[in-house]
């Protein structure tokens, strides 16, 4: 069992709704992974992406990580499936430890399309799949919550007034918003008020600054924050500037979240002991793609638990259905949305929701196909 061929694309992405806006040049990876196992007539295919917010690696996929994989004469695991942990060891050969730069979005977004391909072999859903092979038993459904709030160039106030109204529509209880913008901190404090009011209430909204706030600022914005009684605050400052991180979570009391833009277990576990952070109230936004993948992903579950943090604490960042899958199987506290952000990627179409959560899709794989968008731009890749 192997894979045959590596398929790549580079598809553009936009923070918006409104595709038209100024989306910053953001990119991604869309990949293709080919096996030989066949069904009617046809090789299991399966597909993954770069998540959002990194760029696009075509250049590290196609002349580092794909063509060590395509090297696998077999890839079985000992259930006769499909392997994605072998073949993530077959992808970090010969990789030196540290300098973890973007290299990880590379082997994750191949990784997350071998997961697919693994259940789509086994003729099951992901999360039963990984719930299986992992000796645990999955949830039924994921708690969600939905991300996006980015600044608008104009009408800021009002087109933010409508989208957080359209996520409340949509059946989310809880959302998630951008500051750190144009506007300063009374601009931010204004964002705050229009978007709380339309969820019922500031314990209803996360905020997210984007690692925005330097040393100068980041106290200052905790202690404007503070009294508001947010549901939490998420990237404050620089990823690895610990010493604003712990000022800030003093300054600020309330919950705070972070990890999304650290990618190993070595810098998880350095934020988790010199960050500040507190395991009895505090949420963890690695993203299980921008870590490596899955088996990345798993070593900082691991250590972290082992270190007294709760499963509850795991928020993975992105807003895809593969930590959807990933959240049921380890039995996380739950999973971002993005309902209309980075189409053709956004929103969790083919799962229904219920009260604040997501039931989780039982058809085999991911279940990209149950999105016409997805479907048809996969098909093209694939073709």
């Amino acid at each position: 069992m192997r894979v045959t061929s590596v398929r790549e694309m580079t598809l553009p992405l936009s923070r918006y709704g409104d595709v038209p806006a100024s989306s910053g040049g953001l990119t991604t990876s869309v990949v293709a992974v080919v096996t030989d196992v066949m069904r009617g007539g046809r090789p299991v295919v399966g597909y993954g992406y770069g998540s959002v917010g990194r760029y696009a690696q075509g250049g590290l996929i196609r002349e580092r990580f794909a063509p060590r994989l395509l090297a696998m004469p077999d890839l079985r695991a000992e259930d006769g499936g499909l392997d994605p942990f072998r073949a993530w060891d077959a992808m970090m050969a010969g990789e030196k430890t540290g300098g973890h730069g973007e290299r990880c979005v590379a082997v994750g977004t191949l990784d997350m399309a071998l997961w697919d391909a693994a259940a789509k072999i086994a003729q099951e859903p992901l999360h039963r799949l990984l719930s299986r092979r992992l000796g645990r038993d999955g949830s039924a459904t994921v708690a969600v919550y939905a991300g996006g709030g980015y600044p608008y160039s104009h009408d800021d106030l009002c087109r933010l007034r409508d989208e957080i109204r359209r996520f409340r529509d949509a059946g989310f209880l809880r959302a998630k918003i951008k500051l750190g913008g144009v506007g300063g901190m009374a601009g931010d404090l204004r964002r705050v008020e229009v978007a709380s009011g339309e969820m019922g209430g500031a314990g209803l909204l996360a905020v997210d600054a984007m690692n925005a706030f330097g040393p100068e600022t980041a106290e200052a914005a905790a202690q404007a924050l503070a009294p508001l009684g947010l549901w939490w605050f998420e990237d404050i400052c620089d990823p690895l500037d610990f010493d604003t991180h712990r000022r800030a979570i003093t300054a600020y009391g309330g919950a705070v979240a972070a990890g999304e833009a650290l990618f190993h277990v070595t810098e998880a576990r350095l934020l988790a002991e010199h960050g500040g952070l507190r395991s009895d109230r505090d949420v963890l936004v690695f993203d299980p793609v921008h870590c490596y993948g899955f088996p990345g992903y798993l070593r900082i579950v691991a250590d972290l638990t082992a270190r007294g943090w709760p499963r509850r604490a795991f928020w993975p960042h992105g807003g895809h259905r593969f930590a959807v899958h990933v959240a049921s199987a380890l039995g996380l506290g739950g999973v971002e949305v993005t309902p209309e952000a980075f189409a053709p990627f956004r929103g969790l179409g083919g799962c229904e929701m219920v009260e604040g959560a997501v039931v989780v899709p039982e058809t085999d794989g991911i279940g990209f196909e149950a999105d016409k968008a997805i479907r048809s731009l996969l098909s093209d890749l694939s073709a």
